[in-house]
């Protein structure tokens, strides 16, 4: 009888887990990088750098030697910007060569998406997908960084990212795991039920063996709207395809209809350890 009663709690958790699936997405995986109809090369040009993608005027070469990289990155080199509010400073790399975790990761990014220090290109600084309802008005939230609405410059109201934005391990405020060579293990008791709960999709950036946040630690820019979790991938949902949304990496989808899903938490929960269930003595898992 117990078991029968177990079984039946293991299939309607599978369905719950199951209806937050998507068998595929209506529209393009791409999504607002498809850069109207641009696709591909409106970031990468497989030949001359920026130069072969129509940025005659401050081409820079070098940007072609990483991931073919065809927008003009020259006007962030070296360049200072503060987030988290004030404590976290980033210097930009010197160049595409530098070799570092933030230049796939921060540099390449913000050559389009900061309104500062690189033209916006073809930005329009607003939200591309169809936000819930219950956002209101709140559906043009700005995606330049350094020209979000506060004064042109300003950085200080953006996630901590950079080298210096490093990912601990142990206390009070970080889960029981350890960093490996610049790599994240969730190997201890919580953060092991954490990732078997929901997973661990984030990509940090290694730099002198610490792991770093850098933008391509929470987006993954070629997938706006969906997100695989195989069977090898480090998660304890079933297999499939889940929606998300702003490109990031793992489920995350705020137009759930279930009011007690706490999946979009549990995605900034990856990192944030003492706001999650498993820290705080709960047995909930992922709610869809």
């Amino acid at each position: 009888m117990a078991r029968s009663f177990l079984l039946v709690l293991f299939l309607l958790w599978l369905c719950g887990a199951a209806s937050a699936q998507i068998v595929s997405p209506a529209t393009d995986v791409l999504g607002a990088h498809l850069n109207y109809g641009r696709g591909c090369t409106a970031c990468h040009a497989p030949h001359s750098g920026s130069l072969g993608n129509g940025r005659a005027m401050r081409a820079d070469a070098a940007t072609g030697t990483s991931a073919l990289w065809g927008e003009d990155a020259s006007g962030l080199y070296g360049k200072t910007i503060t987030t988290g509010g004030g404590r976290y400073v980033e210097v930009l790399p010197a160049s595409m060569n530098a070799g570092t975790p933030d230049v796939g990761g921060m540099l390449t990014c913000l050559s389009c998406h900061d309104g500062n220090y690189a033209q916006s290109t073809m930005m329009k600084n607003r939200v591309y997908e169809s936000l819930p309802a219950t956002y209101g008005s709140a559906n043009a939230v700005p995606t330049l960084l350094g020209d979000n609405g506060a004064g042109m410059g300003n950085y200080l109201n953006e996630h901590p990212m950079g080298l210096n934005a490093a990912i601990g391990c142990g206390g009070a405020s970080n889960w029981d795991c350890a960093i490996v060579n610049g790599a994240v293990r969730m190997s201890g008791p919580r953060a092991s039920r954490f990732v078997n709960n929901y997973g661990f999709f984030v990509k940090p950036g290694a730099f002198n063996d610490t792991a770093v946040v850098v933008c391509t630690t929470c987006h993954d820019p070629h997938s706006m709207n969906v997100v695989t979790i195989s069977s090898k991938s480090a998660s304890g949902l079933p297999p499939g395809t889940y929606a998300t949304m702003f490109f990031l990496r793992a489920p995350y989808n705020p137009n759930d209809t279930n009011q007690q899903s706490n999946q979009t938490a549990q995605f900034c929960r990856q990192c944030h350890a003492d706001k999650s269930n498993e820290m705080n003595g709960s047995t909930a898992g992922t709610i869809f």
